[in-house]
């Protein structure tokens, strides 16, 4: 049995040469926490050692964080960040591959004015607004790998001795990702060939609505026209693949941005903003969010939906099994990277060019005229359960099972 450390180097290798599939001579930017050091090392080092011509890190800490949002003057918080927009663009423009790497404390900014972590949202969202079109559009690659915290691993796995958390947290990260296998790299090759075929059927269906059931769910999303279903793997502007999230189990689209109508209920915790949003509701009409109730986070909830114009629609729709690797393993992680995966969700903000045909060439004036939204953020938020019914309504009203009891009916 592998020992830590060489799990840790497998992880390495996953992240970097199926995560971002990094290139000889490319640049590898990385974003971590200070937490994550001796994973960034390791990554680094491989990176290198296919040939990246530089490895740019750049740190982050939560305890900093929290003590800027404490005690920072207000007006911080909407000064557009300009030079690190200005870094991140430029990398994108000579076509670096960017790795994310999260360990976060689902509770970090928890007693914090939501007004200030909202006004810090949007500011950064609209200075980074040309970076996330290469980002959104798959005009570079990108990838998002997470490592446990002991304040995450304690919010997990509250039951289970302290000392042992974090361990047991890396354990179920170590499955999520596929590592427990003989071989990872084959076990994701086949992961995503799944996924391909279950998004051949969608393609080839050309639905235009679905229509979700589910207690407290009752909401119809059209389709926009020339809409594509996507999966875990996707091709940069230079024809190479990457995995932009790691875990990923998904099967997505985006969503006619006028087209959605009814109401939606989650069904798991949203982590956003260091807060927990929990036990909400989002009622739509011809796509724009008229209410909201949480039974917790309400106020997060309000600020993340004016943020701007288009944090009040839908951009992205997207399909998990219940009987998938991560809902089955009964773990709440308090982090969207994962619990997305164990659930069907959707994503309130902007939308993912490459989810239209010819949307990864098309300008922001020509995605929004097909259809499409556009926004500062992009933030997903689970609804599925064993209980959730959809339909895929084709284009003559015929209807016809798509999950069923929280199942591919196909």
């Amino acid at each position: 049995m592998l020992n830590l450390e060489a799990k840790l180097s497998k992880y390495a290798d996953l992240a970097v040469e199926i995560g971002v599939n990094v290139q000889p001579g490319q640049i590898l930017v990385v974003n971590a926490p200070v937490s994550a050091v001796e994973f960034v090392r390791l990554i680094t080092a491989k990176a290198y050692a296919i040939g990246a011509s530089l490895v740019k890190v750049n740190w982050s800490d939560e305890s900093i964080t929290r003590q800027q949002f404490e005690h920072a003057a207000p007006e911080v918080f909407t000064k557009a960040p300009t030079w690190y927009a200005g870094e991140m663009t430029e990398f994108a423009e000579n076509g670096a591959a960017i790795l994310t790497v999260i360990a976060e404390d689902p509770d970090a900014l928890k007693g914090i004015d939501p007004e200030r972590i909202a006004s810090y949202q949007k500011t950064r969202g609209a200075a980074l607004a040309k970076y996330r079109d290469y980002q959104m559009s798959d005009k570079i690659s990108w990838s998002i790998v997470a490592i446990p915290t002991q304040a995450w691993a304690d919010k997990v796995f509250p039951d289970v001795p302290a000392e042992e958390r974090v361990d047991k947290l890396w354990e179920a990260i170590f499955h999520t990702v596929r590592l427990d296998r003989e071989d990872p790299v084959a076990a994701w090759q086949e992961h995503l060939d799944t996924l391909e075929q279950k998004a051949d059927v969608l393609n080839a269906k050309k639905y235009k609505s679905l229509h979700y059931i589910a207690p407290g769910t009752d909401l119809t999303i059209e389709l926009p026209e020339g809409h594509i279903w996507a999966q875990g793997d996707s091709i940069n502007s230079k024809g190479h693949t990457f995995v932009a999230n790691m875990p990923t189990e998904e099967v997505f689209t985006a969503p006619l941005k006028t087209g959605v109508n009814g109401t939606v209920r989650s069904t798991k915790p949203l982590s956003y903003g260091g807060n927990i949003i929990d036990d909400f509701s989002i009622t739509f009409e011809n796509g724009r969010i008229i209410s909201v109730s949480a039974g917790k986070g309400q106020d997060s909830l309000e600020y993340l939906i004016s943020l701007d114009e288009g944090a009040k629609y839908l951009g992205e729709v997207a399909l998990v099994p219940h009987q998938s690797p991560i809902s089955e393993s009964n773990i709440l992680y308090f982090n969207t990277l994962f619990d997305e995966n164990a659930s069907n969700h959707l994503a309130i903000g902007t939308a993912y060019a490459f989810c239209l045909e010819g949307g990864k060439e098309m300008t922001q004036d020509e995605l929004i005229a097909h259809g499409l939204n556009t926004s500062v953020t992009h933030v997903d938020f689970m609804i599925g359960s064993p209980d959730m019914d959809i339909y895929g309504i084709t284009a003559d009203g015929t209807r016809e099972p798509v999950f069923k009891s929280g199942n591919w009916a196909f």
